[in-house]
């Protein structure tokens, strides 16, 4: 029996995609083993979002290769679709595939050879939605659940429709039949995924939207716990939010990306709306949905960012009932309009910037755990650490420390916060 590992970098989209391979090469008679273990095959899911990314996944082709230099080495994913003559030059590498060819994965594992073989169509043609199929996970708790792909708002910053193609849904159907195959295995929490979630439906004969397929699987009570992922302010209806504030099983969590709180480099980085319309979408959601998590990604050091932009994009992320932040030192990608564009910032201006943003964020992540000093959290728990305390999170996306049997494990408990640390909150147990 054949040993394969593989390791994911980037979002969620992508980590699902890896379990579908994975579920894939199981089911043809392939052992999956832990990264970094002997294996006779090594994937690398890469990402390219960033130039960091970029170097994380060299890295981890060349960590491959010296750990088991007679393995077969595939190299996918976003840098793989986007530069894929680069890898034809890595010791090991066997097989080259682009985002659309992880669905033949089984398939192109037959035919490579020691020259490295390339297999990256022109993902800018791609018309349908066709992720892999995929009936359990890996961590048997939360499975994510891809329901949509592709972006069509080039965003002058981002690669992610070059590597990624054109906004592309699954039916409602197949979203739900997924939904539905995961609670049949007993998993508890299903996340959906997608490149831009809340473009889902809007491709489809007759079209849907991301809150018709919600509002459906929230009447079914399909699962216990329904998250979304990460979802644009432009994209988030008085009717979502409302049905946030009466749910059963969608849970009280929102990433609504940002980017820049300053009017001046919005428009500039092409995202279409002002930092007063944010702001409003957010204080809306926290005023309807009490206790939600509300997160957003911020870019430091975008082209043109002044000291002024910057300090208004600060002061305004201080005004904002958000729980946290994931902070992007800005990295120029070669074919984005942003690669280009004047005032670049000196890398140790926005290495200060990210810093201080990403402080801001563990301070206000600190004052939100806060609030739920001595209140009660329903968690879901997930797996148990070395020192027999089990990890869990709560619907309002709460990471928690428990006391607890492990035979718990899956199960949703209603606890009591105790203790606030910096990324998590100790609890006991209620019930």
């Amino acid at each position: 029996m054949k040993r394969v590992s593989i390791v994911t970098l980037g979002c969620k989209t992508n980590q699902f995609e890896s379990a579908g391979m994975a579920e894939a090469l199981v089911k043809e008679g392939f052992r999956i083993v832990p990264f970094g273990d002997e294996a006779d095959i090594c994937v690398i899911n890469t990402c390219t979002v960033t130039a960091r990314t970029d170097a994380e996944s060299r890295r981890l082709i060349r960590r491959a290769h010296r750990r088991n230099p007679s393995a077969v080495i595939v190299v996918t994913g976003c840098y793989a679709q986007l530069s894929p003559e680069l890898f034809r030059e890595f010791p090991g590498v066997s097989l080259i595939m682009g985002n659309s060819e992880k669905r033949d994965l089984v398939g192109l594992l037959r035919e490579a050879r020691e020259t490295p073989t390339v297999r990256v169509s022109d993902i800018s043609r791609e018309r349908r939605a066709d992720p892999l199929l995929l009936e359990t996970f890996a961590e048997h708790t939360r499975a994510f659940l891809q329901v949509q792909n592709g972006c069509d708002s080039w965003c002058s910053y981002c690669i992610v429709p070059h590597v990624r193609g054109r906004s592309r849904s699954v039916s409602p159907h197949r979203a739900l039949e997924g939904m539905r195959t995961f609670a049949a295995r007993g998993f508890r929490e299903v996340v959906l995924t997608g490149i831009h979630l809340g473009a889902y439906g809007l491709d489809l004969s007759p079209p849907s939207t991301l809150f018709d397929l919600v509002a459906q699987a929230e009447r079914e009570r399909i699962v216990p716990r329904l998250r979304l992922g990460s979802i644009e302010p432009t994209e988030i209806p008085d009717t979502l939010i409302q049905l946030l504030a009466n749910a059963d099983t969608l849970c009280p969590h929102l990433h609504i990306p940002l980017q820049s709180g300053d009017d001046r480099i919005l428009p500039a980085m092409n995202r279409p709306y002002s930092a007063a319309f944010f702001r409003e979408v957010v204080e809306k959601l926290a005023t309807a949905v009490p206790g939600i998590f509300l997160g957003t990604d911020i870019i430091a050091g975008f082209p043109g960012e002044t000291d002024e932009a910057f300090q208004n994009g600060y002061r305004f992320l201080e005004s904002l009932p958000l729980a946290a932040f994931h902070v992007f030192p800005f990295s120029p990608r070669h074919g984005t309009p942003a690669a280009t564009m004047p005032g670049r910032v000196p890398a140790h201006v926005i290495k200060e910037r990210a810093e201080a943003l990403r402080n801001l964020s563990a301070e206000k992540k600190k004052r939100f755990f806060e609030k739920f000093l001595g209140k009660e959290l329903d968690v879901l728990l997930l797996e148990q650490e070395e020192n027999g305390v089990l990890k869990g999170l709560s619907r309002n996306y709460i990471p928690v420390s428990i006391p607890c049997d492990a035979a718990r494990i899956n199960d949703e408990v209603k606890v009591r916060v105790t203790v606030v640390e910096k990324d998590f909150v100790l609890c006991t147990a209620v019930s």
